[in-house]
Order: C-alpha cells, then structure tokens, then sequence
C-alpha cells in the first residue's frame, strides 16, 4: 500500500491495556496508520501488545515513543491522562495531534490546551464502548465498529485536527457525535457514570451469602461492577458535579418508588414502572 494511503504515518498509543490495545489493532486492521508504536511503563503489557498484533513497537521510553508521532493517542485513566500533557509535551512535533479516550472531558480539555505547547492540535475523543474486562489481552479488533464515538472541540482546536480526527474514528467504524466538554459530562453523568454507581452499590448492598441464587438479571444489572475501581474513582471525581447532581435525581425517584410501596399503591407503581418501560426502548 502506497504512503499516501494512509491517514497517519506514526501513531503512539500512551497505555496498552484493553482499550489502548483494542485501539491499536482497530488501526493496524484498518490501515489508518504505517506504524503504531505502543508506550508503557509495564513491559510485559508491551510484550503481550506486540505479540497480539496491536502495536508494531513496544516503547518503555517516552522521547522515543514521542518524538516521531503525527497522532499521540492518550488512552490512560483520567487523571493520567491530565498528567501525560505535561509528560510528552516537550517530545511533540510541531504539526502532531493530540487526543485521549477519557471518559470525563471538561477536566482533560482545559488541562491539555493550557499545559501543551500547541493547544489548538489537543482534541478530546471518547469513543462510547468498552468492557468490564481489562489488559490488552482482552483486547478486540473490531471493539469500535459501529458504536458512537463523542469528539469535544473548543474554540482553540484547529480545524485541521477536528477534520482529522472525526475521520480517524470514522474510518474505524464508529458514528462521530459532536459536543462541548461540558456537555459531554453532563450527559454522560447519566448515561454512564450513574449506571456504574448503580451497579456497584447494588452489588454492595447484597448480604454475601445471598450472592449463589443470583441468577442472569442480577449478572446483567451488575456486569459493569467488574470494572476497574481506580478507573471508576478517578471518573467520578473528575465529573463529581455532574454526577452527584444525577445520583441526587435518582435517589429521589427511589424516595417515590419506596412511597408507593409503604402505601401498597399498585396504580402509582404500574406508572413508575410503565414510564421507565417506555424510556428503556429509547436507549440507542
């Protein structure tokens, strides 16, 4: 295949675990870059990278892993993520583009266009698909094709890198949504970061000896409890606002479906039950 082809000469993906991984044979299958470097502080990651056929190169070294890219893809929790500006920063060519797959934006973005030297090539990306599985050996290839990916420009992004990254992500198969940080937090408070709260208080609440007779609700209700619990802490401290205004909605929406059950009031339940049927046929 000829150069020209492809999008991106040299990509680096900064963390290879399930969705840095994933990411990088998602590129290499979808010929979007000539080489995907891989950077991380774990060698045996690396080692397990390379052997998936996720990176090309394994880098311990951050200059080595940097200095050449013309995309730096930040695929760490979300407070390494703020971190890692400040860390490839002095390696980053002139016309590289930054992004990161965080899960909360407002923090990311303003840390990134006041940290990074060239502001205006930082865009946020958080492509809306995951696992509650972790380490790039659970990594899949074909992870984005077909789901959402949600980009957050701001008035400082260059319309260069915009263009760009809405077509990378295009051309891995995923619907490209358009939003401002702020409403990126917003929406996803409730859409994601409330659901994982959810999950993992019900699970939480369950006396222990109880757990055997859950049978395949209970598996589904609380699959995403198995989700990394730094990942889920660093989320809900990035986007406490946001989420503590959802978890305050949804404790007083319980307050009225304990209501209606000390009242033993069959009719105002079939109601609250009938409004979230209906609401559950909306998810996308």
């Amino acid at each position: 295949m000829l150069l020209s082809s492809y999008i991106f000469k040299r990509v680096t993906i900064v963390g290879v675990g399930f969705m840095g991984g994933s990411l990088g044979m998602a590129i290499k299958k979808n010929r979007l870059a000539r080489e995907v470097i891989g950077l991380s502080h774990r060698q045996t990651a690396l080692a397990q990278a390379v052997q998936m056929k996720a990176i090309d190169v394994p880098c311990l070294d951050v200059k080595k892993a940097i200095i050449n890219a013309d995309l730096v893809i930040l695929a760490a929790p979300v407070e390494s993520i703020i971190k890692l500006c400040g860390t490839i920063n002095p390696f980053l060519r002139r016309h590289c583009i930054v992004t990161d797959i965080g899960s909360a934006k407002a923090n990311i973005v303003e840390s990134a266009e006041r940290i990074l030297t060239n502001p205006g090539l930082f865009i946020g990306s958080h492509p809306l698909t995951g696992s509650e599985k972790s380490g790039v050996e659970n990594a899949v290839e074909d992870l984005f094709n077909g789901a959402a990916c949600i980009i957050t420009p701001t008035a400082r992004t260059s319309q260069v890198a915009r263009q760009k990254i809405k077509y990378f992500w295009t051309k891995l198969g995923m619907n490209v949504k358009v939003l401002s940080p702020e409403e990126h937090d917003e929406i996803l408070a409730y859409v994601s970061h409330l659901p994982h709260l959810l999950a993992y208080g019900l699970i939480s609440c369950i006396p222990p000896n109880d757990l055997e007779y859950g049978a395949r609700g209970l598996k589904d209700t609380c699959r995403i409890a198995a989700s990394s619990p730094q990942l889920w802490s660093d989320i809900c401290i990035a986007n406490s606002k946001n989420v503590l205004n959802a978890l305050d909605k949804n404790v007083e929406l319980l307050a009225h479906f304990r209501k209606a059950i000390v009242n033993h009031d069959h009719k105002e339940l079939v109601h609250l039950f009938a409004k979230a049927q209906e609401m559950h046929k909306k998810i996308a």
